[in-house]
């Protein structure tokens, strides 16, 4: 017989996780029935709206047709441009409901206590040229991305790119970044950065940077803990 004791702390762990699990999945398919749902009602809305002045069209076209049933009828269509108005804000309410989940749904995916998010932005154009980036975690691969054109021209420009969001435990953690693509006089060019920061309670924020030094004549790659 094998005896468990339910006061070991790896064990409690173990359960909390799980069960935070199981909440995130129920939650996650909440979410995706709400959404589901408003979407359906909006579809609706556009729908009775369109047949709404469908029918008082049809109904003004018959009053012309005969008009000495127009003084009684007089019920005016509704415009072109107000029910383009109506059907666009019924579109602005489905693109902010929209937003509010896909918010709820990453804080149900990745609580603060647990989130670190990377970020990367670029102020180079001289000195290199972007072409991927390899991330890991604790040594361990967390995204490999590989960049087009538009991509990197769009990070020239002052873009930022959210380049991953994950869950790590709380605790010393380590972030190695690895930078390929094309450096000074058209050759290959790798180069790495680590950061080494303790994660709390809170959610934790990496600004991968990086930028042409005129002095060295090279890139230079930092990470920042914001």
């Amino acid at each position: 017989m094998i005896i468990i004791n339910a006061s070991n702390p790896k064990l409690t762990s173990l359960r909390t996780r799980g069960l935070l699990a199981n909440v995130r999945i129920v939650a996650m398919q909440l979410i995706k029935n709400v959404l589901l749902q408003a979407c359906l009602a909006i579809a609706l809305l556009i729908i009775a709206a369109l047949w709404s002045n469908n029918a008082n069209a049809q109904e003004a076209t018959s009053d012309t047709q005969t008009p000495i049933l127009a003084n009684v009828k007089s019920q005016t269509p509704i415009p072109d441009s107000d029910l383009a108005a109506e059907m666009e804000t019924l579109k602005q309410a489905l693109v902010n409901l929209n937003r509010d989940l896909f918010i709820l749904e990453e804080d149900l995916l990745f609580p603060s206590s647990t989130q670190v998010a990377v970020y990367l932005s670029m102020d180079v154009g001289e000195y290199f040229k972007l072409d991927a980036v390899e991330l890991k975690i604790d040594g361990k691969l967390a995204t490999y991305y590989l960049y087009t054109e538009r991509q990197v021209n769009a990070l020239y420009k002052g873009g930022v790119q959210r380049l991953f969001v994950g869950n790590i435990n709380q605790g010393s953690r380590e972030i190695s970044a690895f930078f390929i693509g094309t450096g000074p006089e058209n050759r290959p060019y790798k180069r790495a950065v680590t950061l080494t920061f303790d994660k709390d309670d809170e959610a934790a924020t990496v600004e991968l940077k990086i930028v042409d030094s005129t002095s060295k004549q090279q890139p230079t790659f930092s990470a920042i803990l914001l």
